[in-house]
């Protein structure tokens, strides 16, 4: 019997049923590896997979879902992930996908609308790997990964119901001091938030990449890390100006055991890093809303030569 609608198993039996589909420059970055064997090392296919998080997760479905009944290790990284598949099998399997861009080529406010998620996921991964290096967590990559797959369930939502994803974006922008998890119930009948604890269980996920993931567990150093970094993506995505940025930087410098200040320039770095490689989602990044203050980017910065 089919879930009922606005349901919780509604919402995981519809996007569990779509195939997610992955950016366009994901498909040719991938193509033209294939082609050039002596480009197509590990890590630069992982390099590309890392920039598409519905590429990273369908990836990452397919070892999980084909594991062997022997190997207990669960795989957690692209990069394991490829030494575990291999290259040419890896290639073989994801040659023939479709792109968001002809998913939603009918709807292009939902084309920008998961543009604007994914673009946010990428900057939460680089602030998660960069906090997790300074906090020498025993898999750097591991945390990285679950802040990419953070919000992938919203990015599954622009897929399969784009209707419904813009009129939550809409309820948003109609009042900025509602709460995502509000605006969702209202128009989805669930919080995203339940819907991705729960659908990543049934897609049977990895056990780590489900914990990192919880917002709930955020007294643990490496949950914190992830949930810091996507909540900062979300804010600085609104403007530095955001009243939520100071209590980000606060909870930055706990989680370091730095100044407030000092979590401020790193999370600037970082903003300017990701700025860098803004064309991969094709949405305005961060880094082009920061204050011009003294010293904190160059004049011909390319965050601040975006057209």
């Amino acid at each position: 019997m089919p879930a009922a609608s606005g349901s919780l198993d509604h919402w995981v039996q519809l996007l569990g049923r779509n195939d997610p589909p992955v950016f366009a420059r994901t498909v040719a970055e991938l193509a033209a590896l294939a082609a050039d064997e002596e480009k197509a090392t590990p890590q630069r296919v992982t390099a590309v997979v890392l920039h598409d998080p519905l590429m990273t997760f369908k990836v990452l479905q397919y070892i999980q879902l084909n594991r062997h009944p022997i190997q207990n290790a669960e795989i957690t990284t692209i990069a394991h992930a490829l030494m575990m598949l291999g290259l040419e099998p890896f290639f073989r399997h994801f040659r023939n996908q479709q792109t968001v861009e002809s998913r939603l080529a009918a709807f292009p406010p939902a084309l920008a609308g998961l543009r604007a998620v994914a673009s946010r996921a990428w900057h939460a991964a680089l602030y998660a790997r960069d906090w997790a290096v300074a906090r020498h967590d025993i898999d750097t990559d591991e945390v990285m990964t679950a802040a990419l797959l953070h919000d992938v369930v919203e990015m599954m939502l622009w897929c399969a119901a784009p209707a419904q994803a813009l009129r939550v974006e809409q309820a948003l922008r109609a009042d900025r001091r509602m709460r995502s998890e509000l605006a969702q119930r209202a128009v989805l009948g669930v919080s995203l938030l339940d819907v991705r604890n729960e659908a990543t269980r049934v897609w049977r996920m990895p056990a780590v990449l489900q914990s990192l993931m919880n917002d709930r567990r955020v007294a643990r150093p490496r949950e914190a890390n992830v949930v810091h970094a996507v909540a900062l993506a979300r804010h600085s995505a609104r403007g530095w100006y955001d009243p939520a940025l100071p209590q980000d930087y606060d909870e930055v410098a706990r989680l370091l055991g730095v100044s407030a200040e000092v979590a401020r320039a790193r999370v600037i770095r970082v903003a300017l890093q990701a700025a860098r490689e803004w064309r991969w989602h094709g949405v305005r990044p961060a880094a082009a809303w920061l204050p011009l203050t003294a010293g904190s980017m160059a004049p011909d910065d390319d965050a601040l030569a975006l057209k």
